[in-house]
């Protein structure tokens, strides 16, 4: 189980960098950019994943993680004016997030949790964020990519690139490792 937090935290680290390597390519204007009506911009989307990692995560062992404080239908109003306080809250998000696994051990991940009022182990809940967080991380990419058209920086194999890319992962001997070591 130690092997599970050690790759849950990894695989957290590389949907952040995902979106910080989305973030780099884009303007202020572009982030706020919701491409058709009701749409959430990546601003939004920013807005409520942070709002989401700090109530799911705060005290996450000792309280439910549905806190009394969130306004979540707030968090699909773009309120940022600058983008400095955008990415402030996306790094207290995240950092709420990784001080929270970091401080966990192997005992913990059969404890149970609530959110909402529903249990789960802290397993189940590490996975469900994961699943929820790379959801939305996805949308933010797709959306860096529509907004940036031809002038977007591919962050996986780019493509036509696969044959190079495998060749390159083949030519180095098995062995168990992270697929972020190499990023």
């Amino acid at each position: 189980m130690e092997s599970y937090l050690t790759n849950i935290l990894k695989q957290f680290e590389y949907y952040k960098s995902l979106g910080d390597n989305t973030f780099s390519q884009l303007t202020f204007e572009e982030l706020q950019n919701e491409i058709s009506k009701d749409a959430n911009s990546i601003s939004i989307i920013v807005k409520h994943m942070a709002g989401n990692m700090l109530s799911r995560w705060t005290n996450f062992l000792t309280e439910d993680g549905e806190k009394v404080w969130r306004q979540r239908d707030l968090e699909f109003e773009d309120s940022y004016p600058t983008i400095e306080e955008l990415f402030s809250a996306w790094e207290k998000g995240w950092q709420c997030l990784f001080n929270a696994i970091t401080s966990l051990t192997t005992e913990d991940l059969e404890k149970i949790i609530y959110i909402r009022n529903q249990g789960h182990t802290v397993t189940e809940a590490i996975n469900r964020q994961l699943a929820h967080y790379a959801y939305h991380v996805g949308q933010i990419v797709f959306l860096g990519k529509v907004l940036k058209g031809k002038d977007w920086q591919s962050l996986s194999i780019t493509k036509g690139q696969s044959k190079t890319y495998n060749k390159e992962k083949f030519s180095k001997e098995k062995g168990k490792r992270h697929f972020t070591d190499d990023l």
